[in-house]
């Protein structure tokens, strides 16, 4: 009997900085954002709810990727869905590790800050 692996992430959240757009040697466009979206908690001392932020960093590719650096900007609702990716690298000697998110899918919610050039809210393909 096979097992069936299922590696899906879906969340929406508030851009923490300007998204950082780059090109590949071949040509390929990659984007990435760092994404903040909190987890309610009750606080044990306290008894009442309280928000701890988390922080995610995404990466999407492609034209999709062009189209969020192009019309993104910091503090800009997003939601995302994709995949959680695992990667490892050596940095000054040291072994390095991160999870991050693979976006298949950007949206993009809420207002532009500025009005000018900006994309309606909606789908980034």
């Amino acid at each position: 009997m096979s097992q069936v692996n299922i590696n899906v992430v879906v969340l929406t959240g508030n851009l923490t900085a300007d998204p950082e757009l780059r090109n590949l040697p071949s040509g390929t466009s990659v984007c990435k954002l760092r994404v903040a979206c909190n987890t309610r908690r009750k606080d044990s001392a306290s008894g009442e709810y309280v928000d701890k932020p988390n922080y995610f960093d995404v990466t999407v590719w492609g034209a999709q990727g062009e189209n969020a650096a192009k019309y993104l900007s910091k503090g800009r609702g997003v939601a995302v869905d994709g995949r959680l990716e695992w990667r490892e690298w050596e940095q000054d000697g040291n072994k390095r590790q991160a999870v991050e998110i693979v976006a298949d899918n950007i949206q993009f919610l809420g207002a532009p800050a500025d009005n000018a050039d900006s994309a309606p809210a909606g789908d980034a393909s």
